[in-house]
């Protein structure tokens, strides 16, 4: 019970960490593009994580990392941050929050575990309280933007799904790697075709692009990937609703902005979705 507390516990920081993007993108690199910030975001750090591990893939896996660095970082980290310099936090947070609903549909056909109803229940009531918590009234909705999440989060969704599916013989930290090296590699022609050249880099841009770097790409994803080999996919799934809540404290502490009685009943919606997920993990484990 204590490893597998210990395992939830170390995933879900992962997701916590990642509800800072929104803050560090716009208050640090307000002058960046997004295909720069997701290639500035996963190259370094995977290169970083190359050094450590000192192992290239072999065989299939030059193959199976290269999917999984194109759905889970180059596709899914691009379309991250056009949804976040499109749209507000808030409208950005709930368009993503549909991945946990999409890996409980996905798992059964890739994964061969069954569907349970109650899986679905928890995504939707997640998606109702990070709707609760960060939508407004005056919330602004952009065609684009909204497509470009509803995009990340069914490419993440299925890199999920297939990095639990397709279990190396090496180390997380290892597969990390890799998946942080060559999602990062396919970022560059984006980069290069549809990004201006970024503007001169100040000590709040190096500030930003090392946070997003070496914690919220390095040291997260090497957490995420351990958590999705250890736990039901559908917990780790679930765990993405921390990043919109973390978001909105982020904001509360930093920015100045208010809680209001609504926001305060999407947390609690948030706790009881994550509940239930965690009971169904258990229920599945058991």
């Amino acid at each position: 019970m204590t490893t597998a507390r210990s395992d939830l516990l170390l995933t879900a920081s992962a997701p916590a960490i990642w509800g800072s993007t929104y803050i560090v993108t716009t208050e640090l690199l307000p002058g960046f593009s997004p295909m720069t910030v997701a290639l500035l975001r996963a190259l370094p750090a995977g290169l970083l994580l190359l050094l450590i591990v000192r192992r290239l893939p072999a065989g299939i896996w030059w193959l199976r990392s290269l999917v999984l660095g194109a759905l889970n970082i180059s596709i899914f980290l691009s379309l991250l941050f056009v949804a976040a310099y499109r749209l507000p936090g808030g409208v950005a947070a709930t368009v993503g929050a549909i991945q946990p609903l999409l890996v409980a549909l996905l798992a059964p056909a890739l994964l061969g575990s069954p569907l349970r109803p109650a899986a679905l229940v928890s995504a939707l009531a997640g998606i109702g309280g990070v709707g609760l918590l960060v939508l407004t009234p005056d919330a602004a909705l952009d065609g684009l933007g909204i497509a470009a999440g509803l995009a990340g989060a069914a490419s993440m969704a299925l890199g999920n799904i297939l990095a639990r599916r397709w279990k190396a013989s090496v180390p997380m930290l290892t597969m990390t790697a890799w998946q942080l090296s060559l999602g990062g590699l396919l970022l560059i022609p984006l980069a290069l075709a549809f990004d201006p050249m970024p503007p001169a880099p100040t000590a709040a841009n190096g500030l930003g692009l090392a946070w997003l770097s070496l914690v919220g790409a390095a040291l997260t994803y090497a957490l995420w990937f351990r958590g999705i080999g250890r736990l039901s996919p559908v917990l780790v799934s679930s765990l993405l609703f921390l990043s919109p809540l973390t978001a909105v404290l982020l904001g509360w502490l930093f920015l100045g902005q208010s809680l209001t009685l609504p926001q305060a009943a999407g947390v609690g919606v948030i706790a009881g979705s994550l509940w239930l997920s965690s009971r169904q993990a258990g229920a599945g484990a058991r």
